[in-house]
């Protein structure tokens, strides 16, 4: 079963400096009807323009991930952590008991895109913690490569959640298969593109909840960008 979650129809926050589309409830947009799936909580996709960003505010409990797809983000943390995440790069934080931090765009001219995505973890109380790693272009094209996982395998991050999060660029034509295992859900997000999972076709921003399905053909209509998680 595969339901698709629309792009035109995801929340919206539009602060001049900020404009973030939400697959998921998240701060003022609520509906009941879209509260996360299995454990995939927040899917956020942001723009922010140059000289904006959020100042620093806390989290606990989460671990969030954040893809950049255009522009860099200058990242800072209560743990000591100053870092820029560029395209290809993928960041893990793990808020745990408590962690503050702030999220800027780096460049003075022009925006940054990015995804951030909150995972409920395992279990509450964790230690906080960071993690940053690039993979090279060359491993995402015309292939799914594991960016997350909850044992950091394939220099993978770590993410305290049984969920494997797989990123690709496709071009035109591609097709790719994902076998998923016998009681595993998936979600699969368009980061840009146009694509089609077993059939049913997926446009930039369009996310897909998928359940009772053994393989997942992913077959690319133009150039695209995708995530693709794998949730208990």
């Amino acid at each position: 079963m595969i339901t698709v979650r629309p792009s035109d129809e995801r929340g919206r926050s539009e602060l001049g400096w900020l404009s973030s589309r939400h697959t998921f409830s998240f701060a003022d947009y609520l509906d009941a009807r879209h509260m996360g799936f299995r454990t995939l909580r927040v899917v956020n996709e942001d723009r922010v323009q140059p000289g904006g960003g959020f100042p620093t505010h806390g989290h606990r409990d989460m671990e969030i991930v954040t893809y950049v797809v255009e522009g860099a983000l200058e990242h800072e943390d209560s743990l000591g952590t100053g870092s820029v995440i560029r395209p290809g790069e993928v960041q893990r934080m793990s808020a745990g008991t408590g962690v503050t931090h702030s999220e800027y765009n780096a460049s003075r001219s022009e925006p940054v895109h990015f995804l951030q995505i909150w995972i409920l973890p395992e279990r509450n109380g964790l230690a906080p913690g960071y993690e940053q790693r690039a993979f090279p272009a060359a491993e995402l094209h015309g292939r799914l490569r594991l960016v997350a996982s909850r044992d950091g395998r394939e220099g993978s991050v770590t993410v305290h959640q049984d969920v494997q999060v797989w990123a690709a660029r496709l071009a035109a034509g591609d097709e790719i298969l994902y076998a998923l295992a016998p009681g595993r859900h998936a979600w699969l997000q368009v980061v840009r593109g146009a694509l089609a999972v077993n059939g049913t076709t997926l446009a930039a921003g369009d996310g897909a909840a998928v359940s009772d399905e053994a393989r997942l053909a992913l077959a690319a209509s133009a150039p695209s960008e995708l995530l693709l998680f794998d949730l208990a």
